[in-house]
């Protein structure tokens, strides 16, 4: 029991770092100047909620909302910043509500559902962190067009980069599970 503890421990230091690191390297997209990128970031976080469920993908998440502070987060007010980095990070982590059915079907060998189950989870954790871009960029950023709506303005901002981020995520965690099922399995 006390070593499962320390490996869960472990994975997720490990992951959340992958998921910096990931963020910083010049392999991500930058869409906009003030944040917003197309990168495999993501994938680390939803790994770790694959294998450790909703405990382990909501704290990995949070780690790295928590992290991208220490790397030069765009902040213009204390509760911007924590909807943007500690909240949108964190419910990435809510992929891990299907974390349980994933490792079911892919130790059945039951493509079609765990590919299922991946995109459903992916999806979950993309638009949770997307809403939580959304209504940070609606309240506190309003419209840098003039004229536009300050809703739309977020709504094409955030999903500028959210979707494309969504789509790598999916296809990019489908892979490793699909190549490697068994060193992505465990855990839960």
């Amino acid at each position: 029991m006390k070593s499962k503890k320390i490996l869960f421990l472990v994975e997720v230091a490990i992951f959340t770092a992958l998921a910096l690191l990931l963020d910083i390297l010049p392999i991500s997209f930058k869409i906009w100047a003030q944040g917003g990128s197309v990168s495999f970031a993501m994938i680390p976080i939803f790994i770790v909620a694959f294998r450790w469920g909703l405990k382990g993908g909501l704290l990995s998440g949070f780690l790295w909302g928590i992290l991208q502070f220490a790397t030069g987060a765009y902040v213009i007010h204390p509760v911007q910043g924590f909807i943007d980095y500690a909240l949108a990070f964190t419910v990435l982590g809510f992929a891990g509500v299907f974390a349980k059915q994933i490792q079911k079907n892919v130790k059945e060998g039951n493509t079609k559902a765990y590919l299922t189950y991946i995109t459903l989870g992916v999806f979950l954790g993309s638009v949770l962190r997307f809403f939580a871009h959304y209504a940070a960029g609606i309240v506190f950023f309003g419209s840098a067009v003039e004229g536009q709506p300050a809703w739309l303005y977020s709504l094409i901002y955030n999903g500028s980069y959210m979707l494309p981020s969504f789509i790598l995520s999916a296809v990019v965690v489908f892979f490793l599970f699909h190549k490697q099922p068994r060193t992505l399995l465990n855990a839960t």
